[in-house]
């Protein structure tokens, strides 16, 4: 390669991601956080349990007068929801069931199984200690404890925890809004029946479906036609109307009919770089126009995924304020041999499989060309090539990104 050496994969990324921060919060009730991104710790507005309780089911006692051979006597009961106010006295028991808070006086829970009961009597056959199957209050949480630092996004299982917290209502980041943009007269949109030379596009919904899975909010722009005016029109409208970031696909080379670079310098954008040592994706473009954020991406539907994947969903999760913002390099061995690779960094297309002893294989698909997106969606693995990386026999330890499908 001759001329100026392009911008490596982690020299691009680190100029998308420069200054990219959280673009605001909301407060969303707990039902509706599944997925969201939490700006404010999340607190305890109770303590659980608030009470001692049972762990299984079985007679609240006290431990010293239950040991093997005692005979006590079973004064009530208590349930989840019914609780028994009498306080326990020496020689006395209290039926309970899980759930069930114990009475003022007891200190351990004789277990069904090792009592047996005789009317209103029921003899220890295996002795108890002081604590044993007792829930403490606050064993789980107690008010005011951080559970959930900001910064992660909600599991359904965060989501379960922020209501038994009482949290009706929590903190999370606003969504980043990503404008999707195609441009070519050669794409009709899906449904439509293309004429020769025509293709159905797929870029938007894949970019709109990934920017989604990473947490934000995409809306598709369609498809603009190879002319200067309409391409302006869409991106003014993006920056207009206060998206953060606008990604576009295609007329990001320097053919007669690619368009992206001036229709965006047209109307004011800062260009930041353009063409990555990279494949697929060299093509690739960013830059500011005004506060938005602009990515401009190749048309081939593999390699805008791939640096969608690379670049785009980085940055959306900068965008929320995620904890974590890179995706996590992995070890695996190559399955079959690779030749030596040239002047840019490589990302194969694979799958990610374990050998019978968990050692994790990785497999890179046959045929790699940009344009396939059969092999992309078969693919559930990236394997990272070094530039000017020498030949890799089968076996040798390769990097990889896993394509998680949900981020």
């Amino acid at each position: 390669m001759t001329g100026q050496p392009l911008l490596s994969v982690s020299d691009a990324l680190a100029r998308v991601l420069a200054g990219a921060g959280p673009v605001g919060s909301e407060a969303v009730d707990y039902a509706a956080a599944l997925g969201r991104t939490l700006v404010e710790p999340l607190a305890a507005r109770r303590t659980q349990p608030p009470f001692r309780s049972s762990a299984m089911d079985g007679y609240a006692v006290r431990a010293a007068n239950a040991q093997t051979g005692a005979e006590l006597r079973v004064i009530g009961e208590s349930s989840a929801g019914h609780v028994f106010e009498q306080p326990l006295n020496s020689g006395e028991a209290v039926r309970i069931f899980t759930g069930g808070a114990l009475p003022e006086g007891a200190d351990a829970i004789l277990i069904q199984e090792n009592a047996k009961r005789d009317a209103d009597r029921v003899r220890v056959l295996t002795g108890v200690t002081e604590g044993q199957f007792v829930r403490a209050e606050g064993l789980d949480f107690r008010s005011g404890d951080v559970l959930v630092e900001p910064g992660q996004r909600l599991s359904p299982r965060m989501v379960g925890l922020a209501a038994a917290t009482g949290n009706v209502q929590v903190h999370v980041a606003r969504k980043p809004c990503v404008a999707v943009l195609s441009t070519g007269d050669e794409l009709v949109p899906p449904g439509a029946e293309p004429r020769r030379g025509q293709i159905t596009a797929s870029n938007n919904s894949a970019l709109c479906a990934l920017v989604e899975a990473a947490g934000g909010e995409a809306t598709d722009f369609g498809i603009a036609a190879d002319d200067l005016d309409t391409i302006r029109a869409a991106c003014r409208r993006a920056r207009d109307e206060g998206f953060d970031v606008l990604v576009t696909t295609g007329g990001a080379s320097v053919g007669d009919h690619d368009l992206i670079r001036p229709a965006l310098a047209a109307e004011g954008m800062t260009l930041d770089f353009w063409r990555i040592a990279m494949r697929p994706g060299r093509p690739m473009m960013f830059g500011t126009l005004g506060g938005m954020r602009t990515l401009g991406l190749p048309g081939n539907p593999v390699s805008a995924h791939v640096c969608a994947w690379l670049f785009l969903v980085p940055l959306v999760r900068a965008l929320l304020g995620r904890r974590e913002i890179h995706h996590r390099l992995e070890r695996a061995q190559l399955s079959i041999a690779l030749p030596a690779n040239d002047w840019r960094e490589d990302y194969v297309r694979g799958r990610l499989t374990f050998d019978s002893h968990g050692v994790p294989v990785a497999s890179p698909a046959q045929k790699q060309d940009s344009s396939m997106l059969r092999v992309l969606a078969d693919s559930n693995c990236l394997i990272v090539r070094a530039a000017n990386e020498g030949p890799q026999p089968a076996g040798s330890v390769c990097r990889v990104l896993r394509l998680t499908d949900f981020d």
